[in-house]
This record gives C-alpha cells, sequence and structure tokens, in this order.
C-alpha cells in the first residue's frame, strides 16, 4: 500500500509549486479551490542494483501518492462543502507534509511560527468538534455509572482541555490510555507532521526563518527539510540525465522527492525490504522493529498467519558476494524465526502453511 502524504499549508506558501517538485505532476497554480492528486515511485538505488542482478519481467517499487490539499485559511476545516473535502483529505493521510512559506512575496513578512501556528488552529478547531461530538455520544453511559465510558470521557476531556488551550495534539503528550480513547476520531492534530520550509534559493536554506521553523519542528520530534520549491519545480521537469548539474548548482545532492522521503520513512519509522527473483523485484515497506510475520502479512495475509519461516540476505551481503548462492556459500543467508525483527533492506524468502 502507498505511503499516503497531504500536503498543506496556508494560501500563497507555494505549496503547489513544492508538489509540483516533489512529483513533476504539473498542477496549475490557478485552481487552488481543488486537490490535486498524484503518486510517484520512491527512489531507491538498490532497486536498479537487484534488477541488474536478477533482470525480473516485473519491477514494482515502493509508492507514495502525494495530495495537494488546498490551503488552509481560517475557518477552512468548517464542516460542510468545501470543509467536509479538506478534512477528508487531511484524515486519509499517514502524514502531513506541512509547507510553510519561508520567502518574500509581497503579501506580508515572513513569520513561519506565525503561518504554522495557523494552521495547527484550523486542525485543533476540527478536532475540537469531533471531541466534542464523542463525548455527547458517551455521556449517557457515563451517567448510567458504565466505567468504561466514565474513563472514556475523562480521557477525552482531558485531550479537548488542551486542545481548547492552543496545544495541538501530538504535542500534547498523550498517554496511551488517553490516544486509546481517541483513536476512532482520526485527530487531524494527532498526525505526525512533516515540515517543509519553502525558501526562494540556495542563499536562504539556513535562514533565520528556516532555523526558526528548524527549531520548532525539533521541540515536537518533528523533521524539517527545506526546499527551493521554484527552482526544483523546473529542475523536475528536466530530463534526468541533465538534473544532477541543475542540482549541484543549488548546493544539492538529492531531488525534493528524495529529501521528503528519507525524512518521512525517519518520521514514521518505517523501513523498506524486499522480495527478488526473475519474476518480479518487488519492494515493501513496514514499521520498524515489525515481527517478521507482521512483515510477511504485507505481501499476503496468508504468509503472516501462515507463518513458518523467514530467509534472510541482507542487500550489502547479496552485492557484495553477486548471487544467492555465493551469499550461501559464505554462510551469510539466515532462516529467521517469527520473533526476527525486519530490517531495511533485507531480501526475503517467507515459508509458510497456506491457509484452507
Amino acid at each position: 500500500m502507498s505511503l499516503r502524504c497531504g500536503l498543506i499549508g496556508r494560501p500563497q506558501c507555494g505549496k503547489t509549486t513544492v508538489f509540483n517538485a516533489v512529483t513533476a505532476a504539473h498542477a496549475s497554480m490557478f485552481d487552488a479551490a481543488e486537490a490535486h492528486r498524484a503518486t510517484v515511485a520512491i527512489p531507491d538505488q538498490r532497486v536498479q542494483k537487484l534488477v541488474d542482478l536478477y533482470s525480473p519481467a516485473k519491477i514494482s517499487p515502493s509508492t507514495m501518492d502525494v495530495v495537494d490539499i488546498p490551503g488552509l485559511e481560517e475557518g477552512a476545516t468548517t464542516e460542510g462543502g468545501r470543509g467536509s473535502k479538506l478534512l477528508t483529505h487531511i484524515k486519509e493521510a499517514d502524514v502531513l507534509i506541512h509547507v510553510v512559506r519561508c520567502f518574500e512575496n509581497g503579501h506580508g513578512s515572513v513569520d513561519a511560527i506565525h503561518d504554522a501556528e495557523l494552521v495547527d488552529l484550523e486542525l485543533m478547531a476540527a478536532d475540537s468538534q469531533t471531541l466534542t461530538r464523542k463525548l455527547e455520544r458517551i455521556s449517557k453511559r457515563a451517567r448510567t455509572g458504565d466505567k468504561f465510558a466514565i474513563q472514556e470521557t475523562e480521557n477525552c476531556q482531558r485531550v479537548l482541555d488542551r486542545l481548547h488551550d492552543g496545544i495541538p495534539a501530538r504535542r500534547q503528550g498523550l498517554t496511551d490510555a488517553e490516544r486509546a480513547s481517541v483513536f476512532e476520531c482520526t485527530l487531524m492534530s494527532l498526525k505526525p507532521v512533516l515540515y517543509v520550509a519553502n525558501v526562494a534559493g540556495p542563499e536562504d536554506m539556513n535562514s533565520d526563518a528556516v532555523k526558526a521553523l528548524r527549531t520548532y519542528g525539533a521541540d515536537e520530534g518533528s523533521e524539517m527539510v527545506s526546499i527551493c520549491g521554484r527552482d526544483e519545480a523546473d529542475i523536475s521537469e528536466l530530463p534526468e540525465e541533465d538534473r544532477a548539474e541543475f542540482l549541484s548548482e543549488l548546493g544539492l545532492h538529492e531531488l525534493s522527492v528524495e529529501r521528503l522521503i528519507h525524512a518521512a520513512y525517519s518520521e514514521l519509522g518505517l523501513v523498506d525490504f524486499f522480495t527478488a527473483g526473475d519474476t518480479e523485484v518487488h519492494v515493501w515497506t513496514c514499521c520498524r522493529g515489525s515481527k517478521a510475520p507482521i512483515a510477511a502479512g504485507k505481501i499476503h495475509t496468508d504468509m503472516e498467519s501462515g507463518f513458518i519461516r523467514m530467509e534472510v540476505i541482507a542487500y550489502d551481503d547479496l552485492i557484495e558476494h553477486g548471487s544467492e548462492e555465493a551469499v550461501a556459500k559464505a554462510g551469510k543467508l539466515r532462516l529467521e524465526g517469527k520473533e526476527y525483527e525486519i530490517r531495511d533492506g533485507d531480501i526475503v524468502v517467507i515459508r509458510f502453511s497456506p491457509s484452507r
């Protein structure tokens, strides 16, 4: 399943420009009321080396679904009409990519923290409505003495009170019990956030606004990357062989999509592993620390329920020795059981008992 990323931000922050830089989708800047969507393959140099080794008939890279969500103005998340669409886009995202203007554009001074906080206020307003409705639903059961409903009410009320104090859910340090109580609400201010400082040029990569946004993100444990949105959108349209030269002029070594992916994987704690053969080279994504059966379930549910063992080759060992046979002869082919935690770059074969 693709990693789902929702681009959010204030109007005039250059969000659609960043969307084009990441996806090369050529989305129009003049239909700001509509969401733009694109799916991009996640760049991974390891895939091509596996393709060279196996010559597969099919290649299936990891993908990222990116939605450019219309700019969040005051009252934008109010339910009904356009607000309902915005809420749906945001709630569907695995991670919110919050684009913040760090460049002069004639629409007011640069104040990255103020802009970031305004967007959070909109998310918190929507979350407050969601929690209020839940409290109304469970209040009758709580009044009858239902212990579970009473505990749910107390947990949800504490989260709601902090929202009213201007603290996004992700900054509240929720307890496990509080997280469980609000889980069904899909709170938007609880979603992981990756901040993007959209700058005018390479000379602004370490400006005061960028530094302030980096500190703001670090305070809540969020990643931040800087992107020259306008320049990198232009570069994304160039032939692949010409991109490196222009990136180097910006002092960069990777495309914006690669920098975003690295940050998003770090934010969400994700790793990629592979299945490989002459039929297909396929990249699979799961959470860091996932046990072998859980990782196997990403391939097929039967592999999780009927898991027996996992044959594992580390990517670096395969590249060093040149073939699975050579890896086995070198004693680097491992047999792992149900307690094995999948690692980034593992090349696996799942042995399982099919369901009947």
